[in-house]
């Protein structure tokens, strides 16, 4: 096949990442990548899938570069490129994959951040005047609990002692323990603040609205700013929270399981920042 537009074989990809059920913020984020590319070959006179070659993607690197991208960065967005032209490879849309044989820059992996303790506690005296925000520190600091999860998560799924996470986009259903702070919070926001609403979303507006993430993480910003943290995600809530957990003797498999990992690699990752475990045969979950 030749003289293929960009907009085709984007599209082709799209469908394939959405059949494969990837969501919709990864979905996002490769068509970002690909198409800041599109409009760097566009803009060197390159128009079709078929007419780009390995050199192409090298000068594109190198503007990245020259732009001060982050090694980081430029390697996650290489790491887009490179499915799209596997993709369209396995495909028999182009006959050959242009992006093989490109190198990621070299950099070093940061490791996943957490908060100190005097930092979760100036962020629950940050906000201790709001039920909401409140409930959803505790749900994401002693739950683990995503942003997206806190998004999704319903009235139905609470229970006396766990919530259940409903499977959603690429990740399976699972129970999460609620241990007395994450279940003290959450109760107090749906007795005394949650607005009467048709909605069966947990977390909603003022306007009986589901909470967006984007709403969430909004909201969460603002009481890290109040409470002085700085350098800090609202993911990093659910990272201290993982850390903790293994710190105080919970097996591996039991967190990652908790926390909703697909392999059991990614929470090896956060043993690196456990310096003395305590080892425990009888654990129970740690409340921060």
């Amino acid at each position: 096949m030749t003289n293929l537009s960009f907009d085709y074989a984007l599209n082709l990809f799209s469908n394939f990442l959405s059949n494969s059920g990837k969501s919709n913020n990864t979905i996002v984020a490769y068509k970002g990548d690909i198409n800041q590319i599109i409009k760097f070959f566009t803009g060197t006179g390159i128009n079709t899938i078929d007419a780009v070659k390995p050199s192409h993607i090298d000068d594109f690197k190198k503007d990245l570069d020259d732009k001060n991208y982050t090694a980081k960065s430029i390697s996650r967005k290489l790491n887009s490129i490179k499915n799209f032209f596997s993709f369209l490879k396995s495909e028999a849309v182009i006959s050959t994959d242009p992006s093989s044989d490109i190198k990621h820059p070299k950099y070093e992996n940061d490791l996943p951040k957490i908060l100190k303790p005097i930092e979760y506690r100036a962020l629950r005296d940050a906000c201790r005047h709001d039920n909401r925000a409140t409930a959803i520190v505790e749900l994401m600091l002693q739950a683990g609990l995503r942003i997206k999860e806190i998004e999704v998560l319903l009235l139905e799924n609470i229970k006396e002692q766990q919530v259940t996470i409903g499977a959603y986009e690429s990740h399976f259903q699972r129970e999460i323990p609620l241990n007395n702070s994450a279940k003290t919070a959450l109760k107090r926001y749906i007795d005394e603040t949650r607005y009467q609403t048709k909605s069966k979303n947990v977390f909603i507006t003022k306007t009986g609205r589901p909470l967006l993430a984007r709403n969430i993480r909004s909201l969460l910003n603002r009481y890290f700013a109040k409470a002085g943290i700085e350098g800090i995600k609202v993911n990093d809530l659910r990272n201290t929270f993982i850390v903790f957990q293994l710190k105080s003797g919970v097996p591996i498999d039991i967190v990652s399981q908790i926390v909703g990992h697909k392999r059991i690699s990614t929470t090896e990752k956060y043993l690196e920042l456990i310096e003395d475990k305590d080892e425990s045969k009888n654990f129970k979950l740690k409340e921060l």
